[in-house]
Parts: C-alpha cells; structure tokens; sequence
C-alpha cells in the first residue's frame, strides 16, 4: 500500500501571507498598524545584521586558516 500523501489528498498548505511587502501603499493603514510593521522590519533588520555578523566571522575565521 501507498504511503500516505497529505498534499495529494488536502492540497498544498496555504502560504502566509507577508506581514509587509517593500514599497506597498501604506495609505490606508491605522498608526498602531504603522507602529506593529516598523517593529517587525526592526526585528528583521536585526536579524538580517546577526547573520551577516555571522558570515563575516566565518569569512575571517577561514581566511586565518589558510594564512598559516
């Protein structure tokens, strides 16, 4: 027998939606909706400076390996 297959018997999940897409109409949103989006590219501009932290130790790490 066949295993199990959620997608071919329920379909694909749904995709969630982005909380905020860069350069969409902000018009319409309350402060308090401004407030919540700033919070959360703060948030992701945080995480995307660790990882890039992140990189740039691996980077110097393996250049001073093979310096020696």
């Amino acid at each position: 027998m066949a295993g199990f297959d959620e997608e071919s018997v329920f379909g694909a999940r749904p995709v969630k939606p982005a909380a905020h897409v860069v350069g969409e109409n902000v018009d319409a949103l309350s402060v308090h909706e401004l407030d919540a989006r700033i919070a959360l590219l703060g948030a992701e501009i945080e995480r995307l400076q660790k990882a890039r932290r992140e990189r740039e130790a691996t980077r110097l790490a393996a250049e001073q390996a093979f310096r020696r």
